[in-house]
């Protein structure tokens, strides 16, 4: 039962889930490509024009926990769909902005419009999967990452190579071509996404009381000790893990965003060969994203995994500051993602060792929307040291430091998680999971 009833879940679910946010993921890394021209049009610094990312990431916390309390009021497949239809419209006319101020309100509009779609997502899974499953199901999901790179890349260096076509710059092709897939997407999300398990006519009766008995023995070892989900927001775990994600968007980010800038200096490359290069550490991450969720789940450990993949991103960032050979440099900055990135699933895991139902929506959106406030000032920290010492690689010391530490953080979060009530599993759970 067990083996069949998450064969047909996942099947149904992950790969339309996928595709949803690696248009998202697009959606937001496409202004470290248009960068390249944008920058320069609008006459800002580094600084200056890093503080767009800043603009989107406060708008996503703001209101990341008013919309997954929505989500679980309205249901996944109406609210997902509202969220792509209005974040598809704000990429889109992005390429109307013609001042700093028109491009920092769009910014800021794109963070609201897309603000609960990932921590809405992670939610809606523990509607679906136990927990033995869902540090997998997480990594599976966050393979929309590098595929949106490796996909993106390319496409976006080739738009904006379409400079002048039409009387447009390459920069408002990137807004324009990005943001109207999510519109369609949202349309078909609405037709094809269900809110849940209980009614899906690709389930029988007993597969969907397996799903409901699973979960339900997971909520009673949790308990409710916060029936209200505001309240969960003042709980210490969600706290100390708010603060804790927020090191590995500041290196995520960061990265992301300056990776295109750092690639183009190095020279005699085309807006072409620039996407094409920028989209290989994104293989190394999509091979870290496969591995370690699987290896977590199948160890039943998950803090050494995250711990030591955040060192993997730290000591990656650090030796690509410090080599000159831009060959070398590539090879340790595709180390450095592949460890910023495959200990995320994992980290996920952890919230729904202590949180369910409402309490689980409001808790991972606090976790998410506080943790993404360094996608904004990840880009940030890197241009205001690039402003001063003229070199985009000198800017890594700054994600050196957030993945140091996450190393040394990993331990005070066991500590404190460990000490409430956790969801436990007995050997049968374990060997199930492998």
């Amino acid at each position: 039962m067990e083996t069949k009833v998450m064969k047909a879940v996942t099947w149904r679910l992950m790969p339309f889930l996928v595709l949803l946010y690696l248009v998202a993921y697009i959606d937001r890394s496409n202004v470290g490509f248009a960068k390249l021209t944008l920058q320069h049009e609008l006459g800002l610094s580094n600084a200056a024009f890093t503080l767009g990312q800043v603009a989107f990431f406060v708008a996503y916390a703001i209101f990341e926990i008013p919309s997954n309390i929505l989500l679980e009021r309205y249901g996944a497949r109406r609210w997902f769909t509202r969220i792509m239809i209005s974040w598809g419209l704000v990429t889109a006319l992005t390429a109307l902005v013609s001042t700093s101020w028109q491009f920092y309100a769009a910014r800021f509009l794109l963070g609201v419009a897309e603000a609960g779609f990932y921590p809405g997502v992670l939610y809606y899974m523990t509607k679906w999967y136990p927990y033995r499953y869902r540090a997998r199901m997480v990594g599976w999901f966050m393979m929309s990452a590098p595929l949106a790179f490796i996909i993106g890349n390319p496409v976006m260096g080739a738009l904006n190579g379409l400079h002048g076509t039409f009387g447009l710059e390459g920069w408002k092709w990137i807004f324009i071509a990005t943001g109207l897939p999510a519109v369609l997407l949202g349309l078909v999300t609405l037709k094809l996404l269900p809110d849940g398990p209980d009614n899906v006519r690709w389930l029988d009766a007993d597969q969907r009381g397996w799903i409901a008995s699973e979960l339900a023995t997971e909520a009673d070892s949790v308990g409710t000790a916060h029936p209200r989900p505001l309240r969960t927001l003042r709980d210490r775990r969600v706290v100390l893990m708010s603060l804790y994600f927020l090191c590995f968007p500041l290196g995520a980010y960061g990265l992301s965003f300056w990776l295109p800038t750092i690639v183009d200096g190095f020279g005699g490359l085309s807006a072409l060969d620039t996407g094409f290069i920028t989209a290989i550490p994104y293989v190394f991450v999509a091979l870290g994203l496969y591995v370690v969720p699987k290896l977590a789940d199948r160890s039943g450990s998950r803090y050494p995994w995250i711990a030591g993949s955040a060192a993997l991103g730290a000591l990656g960032l650090a030796g690509s500051a410090l080599v000159s050979n831009h060959v070398l440099q590539m090879a340790l900055i595709s180390l450095a993602a592949m460890g910023i990135f495959a200990g995320q699933p994992v980290l996920w895991s952890l919230p729904s060792r202590f949180l369910t139902g409402v309490e689980a929506a409001s808790g991972i959106a606090m976790i998410n929307a506080v943790g993404n406030l360094g996608g904004g000032f990840g880009p940030l920290g890197i241009g205001v040291i690039v402003d001063r010492t003229g070199s985009p690689t000198a800017g890594l010391w700054f994600l050196v430091a957030a993945m140091a530490v996450a190393v040394v953080a990993t331990y005070g979060v066991k500590r404190l998680i460990e000490k409430g009530p956790v969801v436990e599993h007995s050997p049968r759970d374990l060997a199930g999971s492998r």
